[in-house]
């Protein structure tokens, strides 16, 4: 493993909502979207904008630099919330910004906030525009498609609609990554039906990997991504498909200004861990786990999908 290049960061950029709510277009394969009932639009953002702010306080409280930039009105983006989906930031000073599967999500990418990034002093060298492939109808939704093991160098990626294999592909030979695909699926209405985001399943910190094995139905295919992870000498923390209903995959390991290590988790997250997965985390790492009920009921997603990690060194 070349230990020269860190798997985490201690910097995060995190959108501020102002229009959350449930979005029909990534709800036809984002299967954990809840339909709302009995609460309108207005009700979901207030809720939604609690517990962000909870959030970034928790992070900030421990060290953590979150950089928050606010949503615009208009356009109208209801899932602005999760940007790993649409951009990326890498150490070599390079960006990247991938195609989007709904419409709607298209309209998150804004280059203003690369300007307020390079006014915090951030350098970025060149930006990696893959979003031209959305008028092929090819998609590839960041680190929400992509497992980064930056350390190793490897991606692992879950193909879907919302994950192609040739620009995953393209995605590795420009940023220097070998590739591992794979098929996930869950249960919904009685199908199985493929996981629309890696990151729903499988996480990636230093010294461990948090993976749904039983997501994975080919076992070929399950097989080579246990033996890449272990190759890595990876801790392997094994969870069932019952856990990742409830976001127990989707967890991102940052770190603070002093080095502390932190497992970011849902609140429903850990508290449907077991015991013996708790005591496999904190050997290497203190768990975070902070309430986004509203947002994860109605927007599909949990904390990994709201922290986008900033690799981008600083000038002085």
């Amino acid at each position: 493993m070349n230990n020269k290049v860190s798997q985490i960061t201690d910097t995060i950029l995190m959108i501020k909502p102002v229009r959350f709510h449930y979005n029909p277009e990534t709800a036809v394969n984002n299967y954990y979207q809840t339909p709302p009932c009995g609460i309108n639009n207005t009700s979901i953002q207030e809720k939604a904008l609690i517990e962000f702010d909870n959030f970034v306080n928790t992070l900030e409280n421990k060290g953590i630099e979150v950089l928050v930039v606010e949503d615009t009105l208009y356009p109208p983006t209801p899932d602005s919330i999760f940007p790993n989906n649409w951009i990326s930031f890498h150490s070599d000073g390079r960006i990247a910004l991938y195609p989007m599967f709904a419409k709607n999500r298209r309209l998150e990418r804004r280059m203003d906030i690369l300007d307020k990034l390079r006014s915090k002093n951030f350098k970025i060298d060149d930006i990696i525009d893959y979003s031209k492939f959305e008028g092929k109808g090819i998609f590839l939704e960041g680190t929400g498609s992509m497992i980064l093991d930056r350390a190793a160098k490897k991606v692992y990626c879950a193909l879907s609609p919302r994950a192609d294999l040739t620009l995953l592909n393209k995605f590795c030979s420009d940023f220097d990554y070998t590739p591992i695909s794979f098929h996930a699926y869950q249960w919904s209405n009685k199908e199985r039906l493929p996981i629309y985001h890696t990151n729903v399943l499988m996480a990636i910190g230093e010294e461990f990997a948090i993976i749904c094995s039983s997501s994975i139905d080919d076992i070929s295919e399950k097989n080579r991504v246990i033996s890449e992870l272990r190759s890595d000498g990876k801790i392997i923390i094994d969870i069932t498909e019952k856990q990742v209903e409830h976001f127990a995959g989707n967890a991102l390991q940052v770190k603070n200004s002093g080095g502390d290590k932190y497992l970011i988790l849902s609140k429903t997250a850990k508290e449907i861990l077991s015991e013996d997965q708790i005591l496999s985390i904190e050997k290497t790492s203190k768990i975070l786990s902070v309430n986004i009920g509203t947002i994860q009921k109605y927007g599909g997603g949990s904390v990994r999908c709201m922290m986008a990690e900033i690799f981008l060194s600083r000038s002085k």
